[in-house]
């Protein structure tokens, strides 16, 4: 007789869970009206509840319901797995907003690893959760409790980040948004993923993925540390394989253009600025991956030249500056209160050109190059309307005046900041000369 009652006990609880994960909203909740017990329930060997179920397949209204009756966003399953860990293993981003919302705590970490959520949704490649997690880090009480850059570098029980789970498993989209919040770049690891002392940079050479190696390069991974084996992120490539990430990992090859941190005594930098000198930082960088991949058997998509990623102002209707440093490019960044303007590739060489102060070894703030003002903030240049039948003949004249007017004042500046930023390394700041980006025997 019990054996019956229990049998039947558990096909009735199965029922309900297959409706919960159905979506099937109107019988979850009859359900629960009729036995409110179902929701301190689960699964008999995962130890799944409702809201686990629920939020890993992504039943945001069936969610929705079960948090009004229950309450707690953090019932953890067998495995000590939260429902926001779920949700965000499987990219179902309404459950993870739900669960953030309802205060679900974005630092449990599950008894299989040591993984947060952070580590999942990193993981899984899933860049929408991602960013959804950090953007609740910063509004929550972690920032201030635990601190968010800690929070951003948490490791797990190998002591890998969550950057390093994303460069292991080929997530470039994850990588970006973890280095653009404060990602560690040259963390090492503890162990259980490659050797011991494990960057970000060697994980991803050893999973092959151009597009994690760039945009770590990019951010100022160092292509000389050393796993616990000794081995350099070029040699991880090299064994692997891949010769196209080896190529760019090679250190007698040219160092990449890196994206300055002194730009972080900036104040205030404008979301399109910053977009405008990321596409400066990552044009450059393909011009050296061509040089460096040229005549190779790798081949790479061909590269959007800077032409084609900002219109050339030779034309007669473009009514914007030509940049006076370069008289090359066309004005897109404005430095804010001077209202001085340079184009991007040049604004970025100019923010990465400053070193450390020898007395204080502080950083020294970029300064304006016309004016010497300190750059507290960055905007995208303006652009001034002009009469169409004027175009012509003021593009004409602006470019004749503007040659004329800087050529005393900005020659002696062209030519050492020409000079200076036409080698770029990771310590200094410097663009590479364009005799010296091929790569050398």
């Amino acid at each position: 007789m019990g054996q019956g009652v229990s049998c039947a006990g558990s096909s009735y609880e199965h029922g309900f869970f297959s409706a919960v994960q159905d979506g099937h909203l109107e019988t979850v909740r009859s359900a629960i009206d009729e036995d409110p017990s179902l929701l301190r329930r689960a699964t008999i060997y995962d130890r799944l509840s409702a809201l686990h179920i629920a939020a890993a397949n992504g039943r945001v209204e069936v969610l929705t319901l079960v948090l009004e009756k229950y309450g707690n966003p953090d019932i953890a399953n067998r495995h000590k797995q939260t429902p926001l860990m779920l949700a965000a293993m499987h990219g179902k981003i309404a459950c993870v907003q739900k669960l953030l919302e309802a205060g679900a705590n974005i630092l449990m970490f599950d008894s299989l690893n040591g993984r947060t959520c952070l580590h999942h949704a990193a993981y899984y490649g899933h860049s929408n959760c991602l960013q959804a997690i950090i953007s609740a880090a910063r509004s929550t009480g972690v920032a201030d409790s635990w601190g968010f850059a800690r929070f951003v570098n948490v490791r797990d029980d190998n002591g890998a980040t969550p950057l390093h789970l994303a460069a292991k498993q080929r997530r470039p989209d994850c990588v970006h948004i973890l280095l653009d919040h404060g990602a560690l770049v040259c963390a090492s690891t503890g162990g259980g993923y490659g050797y011991p002392g494990s960057t970000p940079l060697h994980l991803a050479a050893h999973g092959g993925s151009l597009d994690c190696v760039r945009k770590l390069l990019a951010w100022g991974a160092d292509r000389l540390q050393r796993d616990s084996a000794g081995r350099i992120p070029y040699a991880v490539a090299l064994k692997r394989n891949h010769g196209a990430c080896a190529a760019l990992l090679n250190p007698s090859a040219a160092e990449p253009l890196v994206w300055p941190s002194p730009l972080k005594v900036i104040s205030e930098l404008g979301p399109d600025a910053k977009a405008l000198l990321e596409v400066a930082l990552t044009e450059a960088n393909k011009e050296r991956e061509k040089k460096i991949l040229e005549g190779t058997k790798y081949s790479l998509s061909p590269p959007a030249h800077w032409d084609a990623a900002i219109p050339d102002d030779s034309s007669e209707a473009s009514d914007t500056e030509l940049c006076s440093i370069c008289f090359d490019q066309v004005c897109t960044i404005e430095v804010k209160d001077c209202g001085h303007q340079m184009c991007a590739h040049c604004m970025l060489a100019l923010c990465c050109h400053n070193k450390p102060n020898p007395t204080t070894l502080c950083l020294p703030s970029p300064s304006c190059p016309f004016c010497r003002c300190n750059i507290a903030r960055l905007v995208v240049a303006k652009t001034h309307d002009k009469d169409e039948g004027e175009k012509g003949t003021t593009s004409k004249l602006r470019r004749s005046r503007r040659s004329h007017n800087f050529s005393a004042e900005s020659s002696s500046f062209k030519t050492s900041a020409m000079g200076s930023f036409s080698k770029m390394s990771r310590g200094t700041g410097c663009i590479t000369d364009s005799e010296d980006m091929v790569d050398k025997p």
